[in-house]
């Protein structure tokens, strides 16, 4: 398919969309797209969504990465201007997640729409469960190349092919990884994060492409949103307090969707 056939074809989804749905996938974006940046959990909020609207899952699956991909670029350019900047520790943590996610979307491409149904209500119940529990207090310091052992580079492959697979709730891996066991403190974790994410997830969106399984009007408003929410995200300095509500806030949203999904 050529770039102007790619052009037109999403001008003309973006068209054929509803007053409602553009609103509400660019609302949702919104969402997601802050939340994203500052903790993980919003494609919790996105894959169902596009679901709920028609999609098929593996549609809305491939969907889905266009506002990752786009959210992923306004947040690392944001978090470069602001000086964070950890590039070739960054890229030698992708290399192996690229490979991992090439994985996942073959995998993903491969189960039923009911099986991925599944899987998805089974990772939002578990994400939501892990973004419970408390987490330690460690003493974090800054990353630097010897730390990167092969059991790191094997937890980045891991990632990567559960990434190119549903990628809903991989943010609370990378706080596994990147917190726990490499012990980074959780702004360099959401530098670190955001532009691995963004490596990994082009050549995920390509295969989704190339085997016709993204429709771009959603895609495009919900990444409006997405966009929004993460160049928000990376200016404002939540207190606690307020980092608790948008905990809970998340937490009360995913409730309702997968009991939506149950009931479908």
């Amino acid at each position: 398919m050529s770039s102007f056939e790619v052009v037109s074809g999403s001008l003309e989804e973006l068209l054929q969309q509803s007053w409602f749905e553009a609103v509400v996938l660019v609302l949702v974006g919104l969402l997601a797209g802050f939340i994203n940046v500052l903790s993980a959990g919003g494609s919790m909020l996105t894959l169902p969504l596009l679901m709920f609207l028609g999609l098929p899952p593996q549609v809305a699956n491939g969907t889905n990465r266009i506002a990752i991909t786009l959210q992923s670029v306004s947040a690392v350019v944001n978090f470069w201007r602001a000086g964070a900047r950890h590039l070739a520790l960054s890229l030698r943590l992708s290399v192996p997640a690229v490979i991992g996610s090439l994985l996942g979307v073959w995998l993903a491409l491969k189960v039923s729409d009911a099986l991925f149904e599944a899987v998805l209500i089974g990772v939002m119940v578990a994400s939501a469960a892990v973004m419970l529990l408390p987490q330690p207090k460690l003493d974090t310091r800054p990353l630097n190349r010897e730390r990167l052992t092969p059991a790191i580079y094997l937890a980045m492959f891991v990632i990567g092919v559960y990434g190119g697979f549903i990628q809903v709730g991989v943010g609370v891996l990378f706080i596994v990884v990147l917190y726990r066991m490499l012990k980074i403190d959780l702004a360099q974790i959401n530098v670190f994060k955001v532009l691995i994410i963004l490596i990994y997830t082009l050549p995920a969106l390509g295969l989704f492409v190339y085997h016709d399984q993204v429709r771009w009007g959603y895609g495009l408003l919900l990444a409006l949103g997405s966009v929004s929410g993460a160049w928000i995200a990376v200016r404002v300095n939540l207190s606690a307090q307020g980092a608790l509500w948008v905990k809970w806030l998340t937490l009360a949203v995913i409730l309702a969707i997968v009991l939506r999904l149950l009931l479908r």
